[in-house]
């Protein structure tokens, strides 16, 4: 893709016998959501670890706005402009919502005064006004997983790449998450997020991207994709297609 801000080339990563991720290529335009979808164990986190650079991929590469990021540290990463959040949440549980989120913020701050403006504007964007000055142990699980966010976009990224940022909420609380996440695509954001809750992913992405065993199965349109034979084998499941018609 001409206009991509992401580039995924043949990229390649074994832990001893298990090949994670196996000649993965794929391209994110600029303004796009994409899901990065498919079974347990699929090679989605991995792929994340890999293109954010904290994990060193064996073969291929991976470019960001022109730029190769092969042997970056993941803060070089972040400090080009491409964030992630994380499965597992580890906040500093003592710390404030708005300090929580200012630590994202000095990739990119030139000074405290800056830091605690853009942690600011972060809290304002996912909507924890409210509850900035509340510690992180007193948060709900929906509120740390906008805290993520928000510490991510803390530091001015241009991508995001979100990894089951609903799990474990529930279907109210996570319909609320997916519209903080529509609103940043409408600013503009550009967002690959991984996700099991395919209800929410079909109407909220751009494309879905499957992988299967480390490597692409199918990529397209959500209504392409969910009726591809091979996904509904591999990971969907005949009852899910049943669910989705009735």
């Amino acid at each position: 893709m001409s206009d991509a801000l992401l580039t995924v080339s043949a990229l390649g990563k074994r832990f001893g016998g298990l090949q994670a991720v196996r000649d993965l290529s794929f391209s994110v335009a600029e303004g796009e959501i994409v899901a990065l979808i498919g079974p347990n164990g699929a090679g989605k986190t991995t792929a994340f670890a890999l293109i954010s650079g904290f994990l060193p991929a064996d073969t291929g590469r991976v470019t960001f706005a022109g730029r190769d990021l092969r042997g970056l540290a993941p803060h070089r990463v972040n400090a080009l402009g491409l964030a992630r959040t994380f499965q597992i949440m580890r906040p500093f549980p003592r710390m404030s919502v708005r300090d929580n989120v200012r630590v994202g913020a000095y990739v990119q701050a030139a000074d405290e005064e800056d830091a605690r403006r853009l942690a600011d504007d972060a809290v304002n964007r996912v909507g924890l006004a409210a509850v900035a000055g509340k510690v992180a142990a007193e948060l709900t699980t929906k509120e740390l997983r906008l805290m993520e966010i928000a510490r991510a976009l803390a530091g001015k990224p241009r991508l995001l790449l979100l990894d089951e940022t609903l799990a474990g909420l529930g279907h109210g609380e996570a319909d609320e998450v997916t519209a903080v996440v529509q609103r940043l695509a409408r600013e503009g954001m550009t967002v690959v997020i991984i996700e099991h809750t395919m209800q929410s992913m079909v109407r909220l992405v751009d494309r879905f991207l499957v992988l299967d065993h480390g490597a692409v199965l199918a990529d397209g349109e959500p209504e392409q994709v969910t009726r591809d034979p091979r996904v509904i084998e591999a990971y969907l499941g005949k009852k899910w297609v049943a669910h989705a018609q009735a």
